[in-house]
């Protein structure tokens, strides 16, 4: 079968659905699927390249737009280009995993069965988080494609954007987010990551009731070492989403101090890295692969308080996979990650004083009951997680939608 797939970003840029799109990838090339990968092209990328069965065209990036999210908008050179024009014929199925949803009707002109892999919200939240950012809460019946302007204007200031650029934001974002709603009920099967995500999709959203299917996630391959130290770790970055300022409420509630190492703090000056230090939190920038792994093994413990409803977080499933302990949010698809698991431990999201309790209760545990814990962990995950029924159900998917 060939497949073509349309992504703006492609693995290692950006992050768990773009890992999830190369997991994809690799099951599929070597079930002997003809795959083609249209995606953006990064400095040193080549713009053509081949790799037995899978081929990849990237796009040169526009220049001085800003962020590429939902760039395709601008891209009507390649929308209209004999070069989709071609592929799309050459398509059996055609699968997007974020942002090109433009291309829906090209490929229903050419009669093209169209997956949707959705990796948030989008549907039905312009922002794609189904968060409230001046309200700080999830909008559990949010009105579909309309986000209140201060909630606009918080997400586009955590992202670094001016006061011009997040007011025009906020004109625009309902618009294009709604616009895009309706090209995504466009296409023929719709993939969700978690049966929460479903569940809150659903919900608003009843008539691609029938279209919605639930495979989880791929698993990357994640190295095999006991942990060094007793430290703890949060990969989150400092974004308000990722729950960071709720573990800083929780840390000063935690004494004698416990060493936290925090990834992705790239915004963090001097001045706040060093209150972050006498919390107890070591920051870290960017990290390349070794510096990274040589920092995990110093982490027995994740914690994960997100307070928006993450359909799948990558760090659960990675951290259940190096046998570390967990401790998450009550949210999004987290309960199904961890499920029974003895080495996890979930609070309500945005409850500082709970999430203090179980870092002490923790931190109380030998370090021998850590890694016997942290062996069950990585046990009981693989039972209901794992990469040949995640294949299973998506061949079943890529079945239903080209028959």
């Amino acid at each position: 079968m060939n497949i073509l797939f349309l992504s703006e970003l492609f693995h290692p840029h950006r992050g768990g659905a773009e890992l999830a799109t190369y997991l994809y990838t690799n099951l599929l090339a070597k079930a002997e699927f003809n795959l083609v990968v249209v995606t953006n092209r990064f400095a040193g990328e080549p713009s053509v390249s081949k790799n037995g069965n899978l081929t990849f065209y990237r796009l040169p990036l526009l220049k001085g737009r800003g962020s590429i999210k939902y760039s395709i908008l601008q891209r009507f050179e390649v929308l209209f280009s004999s070069f989709l024009k071609n592929l799309l014929k050459w398509a059996e199925v055609v699968y997007i995993p974020g942002s090109w949803y433009l291309a829906i009707p090209l490929a229903k002109v050419y009669g093209k069965p169209v997956i949707t892999h959705l990796h948030d919200y989008l549907p039905i939240c312009p922002l794609t988080t189904l968060y409230d950012l001046s309200t700080r809460t999830i909008c559990y019946h949010h009105n579909r494609g309309v986000c209140s302007p201060k909630c606009i204007v918080e997400h586009e200031r955590g992202n670094g954007k001016n006061s011009k650029e997040a007011l025009m934001s906020a004109v625009l974002n309902p618009t294009v987010g709604h616009f895009m709603g309706r090209l995504v009920a466009l296409s023929d099967s719709i993939i969700c990551v978690s049966e929460a995500q479903k569940r809150l999709i659903m919900e608003q959203m009843p008539s691609i009731k029938s279209k919605l299917h639930v495979v989880y996630n791929p698993l990357p391959v994640v190295p095999q070492f006991n942990g060094e130290g007793s430290d703890f770790g949060y990969f989150g970055g400092s974004s308000p989403l990722k729950g960071f300022h709720i573990l800083g409420q929780a840390l000063q509630k935690v004494n004698p101090r416990i060493k936290v190492h925090a990834t992705k703090m790239s915004n963090v000056s001097g001045n706040m890295c060093d209150a972050l230090r006498r919390l107890g939190i070591i920051a870290y920038k960017k990290l390349d692969k070794k510096t990274y792994k040589d920092l995990y093994k110093q982490v027995q413990v994740v914690i994960v308080p997100s307070v928006w409803p993450e359909p799948l977080p990558y760090v659960v499933s990675e951290a259940l996979l190096s046998k570390r302990l967990v401790i998450a949010s009550r949210v999004g698809g987290i309960p199904e990650q961890v499920r029974d698991l003895k080495g996890a431990f979930l609070f309500q999201p945005g409850n500082h004083e709970r999430l203090a309790e179980l870092i002490h209760h923790v931190r109380g545990l030998s370090k021998e009951a850590k890694l016997d814990l942290g062996c069950q962990n990585r046990e009981s995950f693989l039972k209901n997680f794992n990469n040949e029924k995640t294949f299973r159900d998506f061949l079943k998917v890529l079945e239903k939608c080209s028959s």
